[in-house]
């Protein structure tokens, strides 16, 4: 019975082990790859200033940075944010690093992105893309603490998502012609879903705003209650205190 329970126990600290090993393994910061423009309005030390920066937010919000981008141009395109020749070479890095087993997990832009851009990009790239707001948002929603803060997060987060959703869908729109009424003019399975979807998903977050907001506005009349009560306990208190030394 003894030699039993002394198998046992080896066996659960071997296997005990062995998922340790397999959690360390598993849990790897996300890598990133940082991309920034020099400008005739922000040259190359103060663009390296920016990635500098942008850097430390990202390895704030869990993710390892292992290359940057830079291209001197005039301004961000508005297809792609960089130029063509630029987003190819982005991409061959990507997959000489997949091919090395050296996965990267997202690229991130200094500027804030469009709609179009990340669409684009994120096609081209085949990667998760963000730009700076949005990393900042993430960082945001990570540190918030309070159902104050949480909500503020949560309410900019979809104050962000909003112009970008109707430009997501813009391009069904064109294709579809219009809604599909009046004659269903477009294209063959194109007539109507973009405009009744972009105005379904508008509503939904236009929803959860106005909740969010309502929410605040109860989370501020909370704490005016809460400050209340705090301003009668202290003048209570000053009130009782010099009594209960009268008294002494």
């Amino acid at each position: 019975m003894e030699n039993q329970k002394i198998i046992l126990s080896l066996h659960l600290r071997k296997e005990k082990d062995r998922m340790k090993e397999f959690v360390i393994s598993e849990v790897k910061a996300e890598t990133a790859v940082l991309v920034g423009l020099i400008t005739q309005t922000q040259d190359e030390a103060k663009t390296k200033e920016y990635l500098d920066e942008l850097e430390f937010l990202a390895d704030t919000a869990g993710a390892v940075t292992v290359k940057r981008f830079t291209q001197k141009v005039g301004g961000p395109n508005s297809v792609t944010y960089v130029g063509t020749g630029k987003l190819e070479e982005i991409k061959q890095y990507i997959r000489d690093e997949e091919d090395a087993e050296r996965p990267v997990g997202m690229v991130i832009f200094d500027d804030e992105l469009s709609a179009k851009q990340i669409r684009n990009i994120e096609a081209s790239l085949g990667v998760k893309i963000l730009d700076r707001t949005s990393l900042i948002l993430d960082i945001f929603a990570m540190r918030a603490q309070t159902a104050n803060a949480k909500t503020q997060v949560e309410l900019a987060q979809y104050r962000y998502m909003l112009p970008r959703l109707q430009r997501l869908w813009t391009h069904l729109e064109r294709q579809g012609g219009g809604s599909g009424s009046g004659g269903g003019k477009g294209s063959v399975g194109l007539r109507g879903p973009g405009e009744t979807q972009l105005e379904m998903d508008r509503r939904i977050i236009l929803n959860r705003m106005s909740l969010l907001k309502q929410r605040l506005t109860e989370i501020d009349k909370q704490k005016a209650t809460q400050r209340k009560n705090r301003g009668r306990m202290i003048r209570v208190a000053l009130v009782v205190i010099p009594m209960w030394v009268s008294l002494q």
